[in-house]
């Protein structure tokens, strides 16, 4: 078989990239901390981050009260608050001074005030107002502290609508405190949970993140001990980036295949997220944007110089990140251009490929624009990655080369 022939060049290509996949294994396992952010953190982390919001919503927020009314209908109002599912009547307040060190000590979560008119004001059917103040430190416990308070005060005021109504049926008494009904269905999200809201999305994105933080590490690695051959395999190895690259590339999508079914099948399942999504559409969608978040991560891991830089940019920009995909924020109030700094991440598309799928129940027609993107960026970043390569290969020589003079030079004198 001649050695410039077709078939050969594609066995010896294959052979290659079978030797780089060897090596690049062998490196993984060898690794502490490549080990954790390739399996310990993908295992671990999507298990405490779903168990911290299992409960899904927000139960029993302390709040103080401050009743300077003391009248039947503010001791109407208290009890409907603290008979909700959602407040927890803790304290009763002399004065607005009592109830704002009780929100400093964090013992209470909101204050409702409820002003020495209340009840004066609603006999002469004037209006009265009750105010509501919360911590805005977390948005579920003033969400639930707010909407409780907001919810009595409706019905309170149907109520009072019925009363000086003149009604004569319960019919009617119905119909004037209530006279356009409606039912809340929390669409794609039937317990109006945190939970099946976000973690989707973060699920997602720990595959991003842990991805390119592992290919950042072994790269930082390479460099802070001078070892260009576990880089860019030139003596053994290299007969062209596309090999290396591939050879790479294919170590960690083997070792992708198993923790993204882990974070995108289980964990949900596990958690009782949605999960409507078919599994031949999943896996469409899983494996480009598995391919491309791997060849971005190999890119990223081109300016990494040391072992400590890929964690810290890539920790600074994970919330970051969630925002811009629309998931915890509506993508149309994103600012244009944040929105096409999100396009240079696999996570932006992919994240909403899978929510559409996963958790809305679309199929792969109605995710078409994010899938042929994550097609696309993997083939963008699989040729950068292949370009970043040959520059290394390129520096690691002429490293070499110095080297080699110096020591020749050192030997003649």
């Amino acid at each position: 078989m001649k050695k410039d022939g077709l078939l050969y060049q594609i066995i010896d290509g294959v052979r290659d990239a079978c030797a780089v996949w060897r090596d690049e294994m062998r490196l993984v396992f060898k690794d502490e901390g490549v080990l954790i952010f390739f399996f310990l953190v993908p295992l671990a982390y999507p298990l405490l981050y779903s168990w911290i919001y299992n409960n899904e919503v927000v139960r029993e927020v302390p709040v103080v009260v401050v009743d300077d009314s003391h009248s039947q209908l503010s001791r109407e109002f208290i009890r409907s608050c603290d008979a909700s599912p959602d407040v927890h009547i803790a304290y009763h307040a002399a004065d607005m001074d009592e109830a704002e060190m009780l929100v400093s000590r964090q013992v209470v979560r909101a204050i409702y005030h409820i002003p020495s008119d209340f009840q004066t004001r609603l006999n002469r059917l004037e209006r009265s107002v009750i105010s509501v103040y919360c911590d805005m430190s977390l948005m579920l416990t003033y969400k639930a502290a707010y909407q409780t308070a907001l919810m009595v005060s409706q019905q309170m005021n149907s109520e009072i609508q019925i009363k000086l109504s003149g009604n004569y049926t319960q019919r009617e008494e119905q119909i004037q405190g209530r006279p356009l009904d409606y039912d809340e269905v929390p669409v794609f999200n039937p317990g109006g949970g945190y939970g099946s809201a976000i973690l989707p999305a973060v699920l997602m994105l720990i595959l991003q993140q842990t991805l390119v933080l592992g290919i950042g590490l072994s790269a930082g690695t390479a460099r802070e001990s001078n070892r260009y051959q576990d880089l860019v395999p030139i003596q053994k190895h290299y007969h062209g980036t596309f090999r290396i690259v591939f050879g790479k590339s294919l170590c960690y999508f083997m070792i992708y295949a198993v923790m993204g079914t882990w974070l995108t099948v289980v964990v949900p399942r596990i958690f009782h997220f949605p999960c409507l999504a078919h599994w031949t559409d999943l896996l469409a969608i899983m494996v480009p944007y598995t391919l491309a978040c791997i060849f971005f991560g190999i890119t990223v891991s081109c300016i990494v110089r040391y072992r400590e830089n890929v964690m810290l940019l890539m920790v600074f920009v994970s919330i970051p990140l969630l925002f811009l995909s629309g998931a915890s924020w509506p993508q149309n109030d994103i600012p244009g251009f944040w929105q096409g700094v999100s396009c240079l991440f696999p996570s932006t598309f992919g994240v909403r490929a899978y929510i559409r799928t996963n958790s809305m129940g679309g199929t792969l027609a109605d995710v078409l624009f994010e899938y042929r993107i994550l097609w696309l960026m993997a083939a963008v970043y699989f040729f950068v990655a292949c370009a970043v390569y040959r520059h290394q290969i390129f520096q690691a020589r002429q490293h070499a080369m110095e080297r080699l003079e110096y020591l020749k030079r050192k030997r003649q004198k």
